[in-house]
């Protein structure tokens, strides 16, 4: 009974295995590009915006969380840590993103 159950448990550890396995990038895919996702939001509103990271193997990866997020004008919309933008008054700004040594940048209007 004791080695039925070992053998259950380490088929499932092996499984468990092969699934984080298969949502990572190969160990030779380099990262291409970051891309930024979302809408502005009007004045006084908040929008998540996201950010996604181009691997050379074709595969992708949310970096979100982990990415740094950056304004070009703090005036116009900040942006949180996490991708939080909010509009604060009518202008232009740009939000800029660095995952690893890449980074991008989506202008975006505030209005309202």
């Amino acid at each position: 009974m004791i080695r039925r159950l070992t053998v259950l448990m380490v088929a499932a550890a092996y499984a468990a295995a092969l699934v984080a396995c298969s949502n990572s990038t190969s160990p030779s895919a380099t990262l291409q590009s970051v891309v930024i996702n979302g809408t502005a939001p009007a004045k006084g509103a908040s929008a998540q915006f996201t950010a996604t990271a181009m691997y050379s193997d074709g595969s992708t990866r949310d970096v979100t969380s982990t990415a740094t997020w950056a304004t070009s004008d703090s005036t116009i919309a900040t942006v949180t840590a996490v991708g939080v933008v909010t509009g604060v008054t009518d202008g232009t700004a740009s939000i800029t993103v660095t995952y690893s040594t890449t980074s991008t940048s989506d202008p975006i209007e505030i209005t309202g």
